[in-house]
């Protein structure tokens, strides 16, 4: 994937796999046109759904997961192409002018031998329009810890996103007070743990609404809720859409 033109898409799809590493030295526009990655970067792990994109920093190493087929059109710049106001990694909600001119993009591929100044102010305009939303709130992550308990805590956490789960639970399996657990989350997440234990919720629920044959009553107890009506609520607070509405804007 590499190619001399200051700008240019990349348009795949591809099966799903395991975690792979990877490091690009231009900066990276990942959009999920169809399909849901999870990546790990920086210190945080983000899922991006479809009609999301990862802005991705030049020399910033990733761990892209694929765990069912994907189509992504991508958009690589050169660092000296445009002027990145990223400091770091960065999912960005896409209205709809912003997705369809990535997919227009498409024309100027890795292979491309023209690029003329309508592609050079076409590319510069995406980039423009990704820097305005950069500042917009993205709840799509969680964080990766940095100390021995809390990356134990949030790992016990995740597996364990169906069962009603305590912070009490927590401290025992890291044989770590509450009080001092609590203190940890706040200073290397800047979030409690029960908020945290939302996010994952709701994470894991965008996940499996990729799944059309996954029955709505499964993926609620899959993400800790017991009552229907409970997760509905939960995740229109999170999302600001009905999981119903959710699937039907992004995955059907």
């Amino acid at each position: 994937m590499h190619s001399e033109l200051p700008a240019y898409c990349f348009n795949s799809s591809f099966p799903a796999c395991p975690a792979k590493k990877m490091q690009f030295d231009r900066h990276y526009l990942l959009y999920s046109a169809k399909g849901v990655l999870r990546i790990e970067a920086e210190d945080r792990y983000w899922l991006l759904p479809p009609s999301r994109a990862l802005w991705i920093p030049a020399d910033t190493a990733i761990e892209i997961e694929i765990s069912h087929p994907v189509q992504c059109c991508s958009i690589l710049f050169a660092k000296d192409f445009i002027n990145s106001n990223f400091s770091r990694c960065q999912v960005l909600a896409l209205p709809n002018v912003v997705k369809e001119m990535i997919l227009h993009s498409r024309k100027w591929g890795p292979d491309c031998t023209e690029f003329d100044d309508y592609a050079k102010h076409f590319f510069q305009s995406i980039a423009h329009l990704c820097a305005e939303l950069k500042d917009l709130p993205s709840e799509l992550w969680i964080p990766k810890g940095q100390s021995k308990r809390i990356k134990q805590a949030l790992q016990y956490t995740q597996k364990n996103l169906s069962q009603p789960i305590t912070f009490t639970d927590i401290a025992q399996h890291t044989a770590t007070t509450e009080r001092s657990l609590a203190r940890a989350f706040k200073t290397e997440t800047d979030m409690t743990w029960s908020q945290l234990l939302r996010h994952m919720r709701m994470i894991h629920a965008i996940e499996l609404l990729s799944n059309l044959d996954v029955q709505m009553i499964t993926i609620s107890l899959e993400a800790g809720y017991h009552s229907l009506s409970s997760f509905n609520r939960a995740f229109k607070e999170f999302t600001s859409l009905t999981p119903r509405e959710f699937r039907s804007e992004y995955y059907l």
